[in-house]
């Protein structure tokens, strides 16, 4: 267990969507609990979008896009998964990114 960075307030009011190949903040359901997880999504979620600023309509922050290496992403997407701990659905073997780099603009 590591402990997290202090808790954000939450940005998914940018107006960005959580389209296939975004980074999304993951939280609790606190909508301003994101601290140091995030997620890639694999599909168009737009149940993930903000909606209004209040309990589940706030959504979650999309703050960054994959711009290459998308087929590494889908091939981790295949990963077994199962029960670690109080945690269900999660990769058997640890998923390990090596590395990542911000695309200039």
């Amino acid at each position: 267990q590591k402990s997290g960075n202090p808790p954000i307030k939450n940005e998914a009011t940018n107006g960005l969507k959580n389209l296939r190949g975004t980074l999304s903040m993951a939280r609790t359901n606190d909508p301003h609990s994101a601290s140091s997880q995030f997620f890639i999504n694999l599909v168009d979620n737009p149940s993930l979008d903000h909606k209004m600023p209040t309990g589940a309509g706030w959504g979650y922050a999309v703050f960054g896009k994959v711009v290459s290496g998308m087929d590494t992403v889908d091939s981790m997407a295949k990963a077994e998964t199962g029960q670690r701990g109080m945690h269900g659905d999660v990769p058997k073997e640890d998923i390990l990114v090596l590395k990542a780099s911000i695309a200039q603009q």
